[in-house]
C-alpha cells in the first residue's frame, strides 16, 4: 500500500511540473499555433541565399575608434545558406569559408567562433551585436559593438558600392583629430597608429624584421596586434660588444625617438639601472645614426605612437 501511495505522489508532482511547464510555454507562445521552443528559435530563412556586406561596425557611441587607436573595420561578407550553415568571406584567403550555425533563443545565434543577437534582420539589411561568451555562459547584455550589413542588391540601389560606405564617418574624423592634437602635445597621450611607424636601415650593418600576426580561425583573422603594438627585431651586425635589450619608444610626428620603458623584469636595482642606461645609449647612437624612421598616422593624420623594440648587437670577429 505504501508503494502504491509513494507511486501516486510521483505521478502527480510530475503531471503538475509538466502543466506548469505547458503552462509557462503556453504563455511564451500566446497567439501562435507553434511549439514554444519552435517560435523562439530564431530563423535566417526570410533571408537565406542574400548576399550581405559588412558597411560599418561600430561601438554604442556610434565611433569605430577607440581611445587607444583600435579601429573597428568592417571586412565581413556573409550569406546565410541552410538552417545551420553560413558562408563568410575571408579577405585573407580571398575565399568564401562555410561554417557551422548554432541558432539559439532570443534572437542569438553562433557562427565563426562568436556569438551575435540580432538586432534587426530584412532582406535589404542586417544589424548584429556581438555578445561576450565568459566561462560557460553568454552575457546577453551585449560587448556594445554593432556590425551593419546591406545586401549587395541593396548597395546598387543606393547607387555607391561597399569601399564608400566603409569609409570612416565624420565623427571618427573629428574624434582622431582630437586624439591627434592631444598626442602631439603630450607624449604620454600617444597612441596606437593606423598606419604605424616604419623603420627602414640605411646601413648593410643593420637587418631589421617586423612581428606580422598571422591571421586564422584561432585569431578570428584578427591582425590587428601589428597596428596595436608594432614590434620590431633589429640586429647590428660588427657593434662595439654583444648585446640583447627590449624596450619601447616614443615615435613623434618628426621620426624622433624617445625612450620608453624597458620589456623584461628586474631583480636587482643595479642591474636595472645598468640596463636602462646602456640600451638608452644604443637608442641614441645606433639606432638614431643607422634608421631612417616613418612616423605613424591615422587618417592621414601623423601623431606620436609607441613601439617595442629588441635590439641584439653582434660584436665583430676579432
Amino acid at each position: 500500500m505504501m508503494k502504491i501511495k509513494l507511486l501516486l505522489t510521483a505521478l502527480f508532482l510530475a503531471n503538475l511540473v509538466l502543466m506548469v511547464g505547458m503552462s509557462s510555454c503556453k504563455r511564451k507562445c500566446k497567439g501562435s499555433a507553434m511549439g514554444c521552443e519552435e517560435r523562439l528559435i530564431i530563423s535566417f530563412k526570410p533571408v537565406e541565399n542574400i548576399d550581405y556586406t559588412e558597411v560599418y561596425r561600430r561601438m554604442k557611441n556610434g565611433l569605430s575608434f577607440n581611445k587607444y587607436g583600435y579601429q573597428l573595420e568592417p571586412q565581413w561578407k556573409l550569406k546565410f545558406v541552410s538552417a545551420d550553415s553560413a558562408r563568410i568571406y575571408s579577405p585573407i584567403k580571398k575565399q568564401f569559408i562555410n561554417f557551422p550555425l548554432t541558432r539559439g533563443y532570443d534572437s542569438i545565434f553562433n557562427t565563426a567562433r562568436t556569438w551575435y543577437k540580432v538586432r534587426k534582420m530584412s532582406r535589404d539589411s542586417l544589424v548584429l551585436e556581438i555578445l561576450k561568451f565568459q566561462g560557460d555562459s553568454i552575457d546577453v547584455s551585449g560587448n556594445q559593438v554593432f556590425m551593419t550589413f546591406y545586401a549587395n542588391d541593396y548597395i546598387k540601389k543606393l547607387h555607391t558600392d561597399s569601399a564608400t560606405l566603409r569609409r570612416p564617418s565624420r565623427r571618427d574624423t573629428l574624434f582622431v583629430k582630437q586624439l591627434v592634437a592631444k598626442a602631439n602635445t603630450n607624449p604620454d597621450s600617444a597612441f596606437a597608429a593606423r598606419q604605424p611607424v616604419v623603420l627602414t636601415t640605411k646601413s648593410p650593418l643593420v637587418k631589421i624584421e617586423q612581428r606580422h600576426t598571422e591571421p586564422s580561425l584561432m585569431n578570428n583573422f584578427d591582425s590587428s596586434d601589428d597596428y596595436l603594438d608594432p614590434e620590431f627585431y633589429i640586429t647590428i651586425n660588427k657593434a662595439y660588444k654583444d648585446f640583447n635589450y627590449s624596450f619601447t619608444v616614443k615615435v613623434d610626428t618628426a621620426g624622433k625617438m624617445t625612450y620608453g620603458i624597458p620589456l623584461i623584469a628586474f631583480q636587482e636595482e643595479d642591474y636595472k639601472k645598468s640596463y636602462l642606461r646602456l640600451s638608452e645609449a644604443v637608442m641614441n647612437t645606433y639606432l638614431k645614426y643607422y634608421l631612417q624612421v616613418t612616423p605613424g598616422s591615422t587618417l592621414g593624420m601623423p601623431h606620436t605612437s609607441v613601439i617595442s623594440l629588441h635590439v641584439k648587437g653582434i660584436a665583430a670577429k676579432k
